[in-house]
């Protein structure tokens, strides 16, 4: 065979190998870089979390919790943020609102089955989400965090993440553009910081939330968040987040109550959902906290209702009407895939967003 043919085969093979070359993900789908800033510095840039690369991590370091307890797997002064862009972000121009969605306790925000549900949740959805880590936080600034030391989680969320994540991705950064969403402790976290800074929240969601701190139930709760290592390590003292939780020093409690301080949400969407328990001899720890938590949401429903401020409530009782193999529990996924899949339609039809 001449040089010429050796030539024409050979470049005939290189073409044949390109074509059956993989084309790099990477190369379709870029990662943003966020800069320092508002009291956090960046420790880890983002990374993807899979090849599907909707969904990073990002860890921070917050002047605000510098010394965040920890569950297994975190890592000491560090909080991991989970971002989960739209589709076709990288290659837009547009911006978009933003979800921020609250883990309950003890979670965390980089759990495969809250990705799961943020993923089928905001899929073919023009909307950012962003799950930053809580721990046992109660998503409030601690009156006595004692050896722990400063643990200003509503600082840290509302007065540093915010800004870093408008500065640092293509966001609405406006009330019409940002949402805020919790389960469990995280649904008390998000009609909190709603009703503190109602002027950053367009619309505000509770899954199975715990919202009456007046209430002796949630205030067990708390307590027992506070001192089982299960929530975090090391434990804290009973009186950490709130203070003393008995009359006459539970004044904070009372101040803090999201069930009771409703007014502030007037004009913003509000929604909360939650089931009845169900079958009590099916899971019964799951059962009776979500008949708990259905308790404490009752109390916020009548005190919406007295203020006339507008909401949904999603009263979805053992769960066999509302999504195949909800049965009603607290924590069980079924059920909070639903709750949240309507929660993005609501707020997609409230929301500036392309």
């Amino acid at each position: 065979m001449n040089i010429r043919k050796l030539a024409r085969w050979g470049a005939v093979a290189a073409t044949f190998a390109a074509a059956l070359a993989p084309i790099p993900a990477a190369a379709a789908v870029e990662l943003p870089h966020f800069a320092n800033g508002f009291g956090l510095t960046v420790v880890e840039q983002p990374a993807w979390v899979d090849d599907a690369r909707r969904t990073f991590t990002i860890s921070v370091a917050s002047t605000e919790v510098p010394r965040p307890t920890l569950l297994p797997g975190q890592v000491a002064g560090q909080h991991k943020i989970v971002v989960t862009l739209p589709e076709g972000y990288s290659g837009s121009t547009a911006r978009y609102p933003v979800l921020y969605s609250l883990h309950g306790n003890p979670d965390r925000p980089d759990t495969e089955w809250n990705q799961r549900m943020v993923e089928k949740a905001t899929r073919g959805t023009p909307l950012i989400t962003v799950q930053p880590n809580g721990v046992r936080s109660w998503y409030s600034n601690w009156v006595n965090p004692g050896a722990v030391g400063k643990q200003n989680w509503e600082n840290f969320h509302l007065n540093q993440l915010i800004p870093l994540v408008d500065a640092n991705l293509r966001t609405i950064a406006a009330r019409d553009g940002r949402a805020i969403l919790g389960h469990s402790m995280g649904g008390f976290g998000a009609l909190h910081y709603a009703e503190h800074r109602p002027e950053l929240f367009g619309y505000v969601g509770s899954m199975s939330g715990g919202l009456d701190l007046r209430g002796a139930v949630m205030r067990g709760v708390v307590v027992f968040t506070e001192t089982m290592a299960e929530s975090g390590v090391p434990t804290v003292g009973v009186d950490a987040i709130f203070g003393v939780p008995v009359w006459p020093f539970d004044g904070i409690w009372n101040a803090q109550s999201p069930a009771h301080n409703v007014a502030p949400l007037r004009g913003m969407g509000v929604a909360l959902y939650t089931g009845n328990g169900g079958n009590l001899l099916d899971n019964p720890l799951q059962a009776v906290a979500e008949q708990q938590a259905r308790e404490t949401n009752l109390v916020a429903v009548a005190n919406l209702t007295a203020a006339g401020v507008p909401f949904d409530f999603v009263d979805y009782g053992d769960g066999s009407g509302w999504a195949p193999g909800c049965t009603g529990k607290h924590a069980q996924e079924p059920c909070l895939q639903a709750d949240m899949n309507h929660f993005v339609g609501l707020l997609m039809g409230r929301l500036r967003h392309p």
